[in-house]
């Protein structure tokens, strides 16, 4: 008897979920004395329903930035979703078994506690769990990264400023299958289902073992 995929659309709720993941591609930066390269690292988050996105670079992509990158985003969003979908990330996740609990590392499950907001790694091999962000990837590569490559910038600074631009233009950018663009669906339906942010923001931490207090 012959198998099929079935593809079920998932329909989602406003301020219900965000997911989070870093472009495959990088865009760069150039020192102007040196001529050296350096490559920069999008994080990308988008809000499911209404597909506003999230966009910041960084020079790598360990787990102060990816926690920032986090912060940076609820501010940029001003509100809190019900739960973040990740992928498997070694910056994010410690374990993901098929059976048994998921394991965060500290620093992620702390920032989830701070927020109040659920943390589900998708499933592993399992894309189709953070569709909208898989999608919006590739989007942000061919409207930011792409628009951004014929141009030169000289610092991190610099960069950010044209892919704030390049963001605001994506998310003001009509949809072509439904009414309204990301920033009008998010204005009107999603902005005000989110959960207010706490009254401080999350301060990184690190974490360390294995040392004694001096009695003194």
């Amino acid at each position: 008897e012959e198998k099929r995929n079935a593809t079920m659309h998932i329909p989602r709720k406003p301020g219900q979920q965000i997911e989070v993941d870093w472009a495959g591609d990088p865009a760069h930066i150039i020192d102007p004395d040196t001529g050296e390269i350096t490559e920069v690292w999008l994080f990308v988050g988008v809000l499911s329903y209404s597909q506003y996105t999230f966009v910041e670079g960084f020079l790598n992509e360990k787990e102060k930035n990816w926690i920032t990158a986090h912060i940076h985003m609820f501010e940029y969003f001003g509100g809190v979703p019900i739960k973040i979908t990740c992928d498997n990330l070694k910056t994010g996740v410690i374990k993901h078994p098929k059976e048994g609990e998921i394991v965060l590392n500290e620093s992620y499950e702390s920032l989830g506690q701070h927020y109040s907001v659920a943390i589900m790694p998708a499933q592993v091999r399992k894309p189709k769990q953070k569709a909208s962000v898989e999608g919006t990837v590739g989007k942000i590569a061919t409207a930011i990264i792409a628009k951004l490559r014929n141009e030169r910038f000289s610092s991190l600074v610099e960069l950010d400023v044209a892919v704030k631009k390049a963001l605001e233009e994506f998310n003001n950018t009509p949809f072509q299958k439904r009414d309204g663009s990301r920033t009008e669906i998010f204005e009107k339906c999603e902005k005000e289902t989110l959960r207010s942010l706490p009254e401080t923001p999350y301060e990184i931490c690190s974490w360390a073992y294995g040392y004694k207090v001096g009695l003194d």
